[in-house]
């Protein structure tokens, strides 16, 4: 990945700008900070001039009062110029595709090959799971020989030759949020809108898409449990990029239940690939096409957008340019042409209904939460994870279901983790003598 350095014209020397205390005062009273002042605070703490202390202080100070719009822009710039910034404009129309977290969320393997078929380039960089949502890295790892890593030369030939390139996240991409997000994380103040949203942009931002997509997931297996807060954070995100001169949407989407049908990491490789041959599960599939359609209108090419996203799925160029994209990367093609190679953990076990009538519900951190106690997912950066193991989804809420009937089924390795993992998923399904009213997928958009 090509990158700059952030500019010589930002602030060297956070005592030549400003006096720190006064800053958290500043903020304490509830003032508006100036680029200059976010620049030289978010330059001194990278480069360790400011410590800890003071920047919890103001952490916190910005917890209570809050920042403008304006404000929000700046800082994220600041912590995007914090390390390297790629450079992508080699390349053509190029788009990122942010989601926000899930359970299920395999969007990713799909919807970059389709904007790929459909002209643009996915030169992207994604990250590995942690507690109960998964990583992109982690599912395209189930592929043997799949890379993560490529030379800044390989990056950019291959995003231009496939149209796809995605890799792992640098960790000289925006520095300054790693620190801030640690500090947060131990002083109460990781619940911040202006802070998440910045986190999440400045990375973003660092990464050099022109066009970015944004899938802010909404319910319990997300980190935005309602609609107002997701509304509230999509919006200061689409606000952040096009103060940073980008082009940004965001779909507001539901997460009360896992997406498709199957989580774990083989089994959201099985369950994307069905899907870019047209066969998958609805939801997947009809959110991949609202994505697309969203990426090209960003993009500038709105045209026809729904009826050429949906054909990439039938026409087999999706699945082309995802087969292209593996190969290219190390991995073994078969496994895409035949996924029943993928690694599947051998051990079976169901959950099923105490009741007849209609599941009413299948809560999504419930799920994701049994897939973490099986070994599939991490609870700190780092650990090893078993790709095999997984939950599908026997039944959809709002189908009908009888006494016995399987709801859940669990796949696991020696039963490792297995007690707990029932007892997570027993507890996350409920089922009701009524239909369910039925949730929208899409809650709403920003754009």
């Amino acid at each position: 990945m090509s990158s700059t350095q952030p500019p010589q014209s930002q602030p060297t020397s956070v005592q030549a700008i400003l006096n720190v205390p006064d800053l958290i005062g500043r903020k304490r009273n509830g003032e508006a900070h100036s680029a200059i002042d976010l620049n030289a605070l978010i330059g001194g703490y990278v480069r360790g001039e400011v410590p800890d202390y003071q920047v919890a202080a103001w952490l916190m100070a910005v917890f209570f009062r809050g920042m403008t719009p304006q404000e929000t822009g700046d800082l994220t710039l600041s912590m995007a110029h914090s390390g390297d910034m790629f450079d992508l404009s080699s390349l053509p129309r190029t788009v990122d595709k942010h989601s926000t977290g899930g359970v299920g969320d395999k969007t990713s393997l799909v919807l970059t090959p389709m904007l790929a078929a459909l002209g643009l380039t996915v030169a992207k960089m994604s990250g590995r799971g942690l507690a109960h949502t998964g990583g992109t890295i982690d599912k395209l790892e189930s592929i043997p020989g799949w890379n993560s890593e490529l030379s800044d030369e390989a990056f950019l030939k291959q995003a231009r030759e496939v149209g796809l390139a995605l890799v792992g996240q640098s960790k000289n991409l925006a520095p300054a949020d790693g620190l801030l997000y640690a500090l947060r994380d131990v002083t109460a103040t990781v619940d911040c809108l202006p802070l998440i949203a910045s986190s999440i942009m400045s990375k973003k931002l660092a990464s050099g898409a022109q066009t970015i997509v944004l899938d802010v997931k909404v319910g319990a297996g997300a980190f935005m449990k309602t609609v107002s807060d997701g509304e509230e954070l999509a919006r200061a995100m689409v606000e952040i990029g096009r103060h940073a001169g980008r082009n940004v949407r965001a779909v507001l989407t539901d997460m009360q239940a896992p997406l498709g049908r199957l989580a774990g990491n083989s089994l959201e490789v099985v369950e994307a690939l069905a899907t870019l041959r047209g066969e998958g599960p609805q939801d997947l599939h009809e959110l991949c096409i609202e994505l697309a359609v969203e990426a090209l209108t960003a993009a500038g090419f709105p045209d026809n957008a729904r009826a050429r996203a949906e054909a990439t799925l039938y026409d087999g160029s999706a699945l082309s340019r995802f087969r292209a994209f593996v190969e290219a990367q190390g991995g073994d093609p078969r496994y895409v042409d035949d996924p029943g190679l993928l690694d599947v953990a051998p051990g079976r076990a169901e959950v099923t209904a105490q009741a007849g009538g209609f599941l009413s519900a299948i809560d999504a951190l419930s799920v994701g939460r049994a897939v973490l106690a099986l070994g599939g997912g991490r609870e700190r950066k780092g650990e090893a994870i078993d790709h095999g193991v997984g939950v599908e989804l026997l039944v959809k809420p709002g189908e009908a279901v009888v006494v016995g009937q399987p709801l859940l089924r669990v796949y696991h390795r020696e039963e490792r983790g297995l007690a707990w993992a029932l007892e997570l998923l027993s507890a996350g399904v409920s089922v009701g003598p009524d239909v369910p009213r039925a949730a929208p997928l899409i809650l709403g958009r920003i754009g």
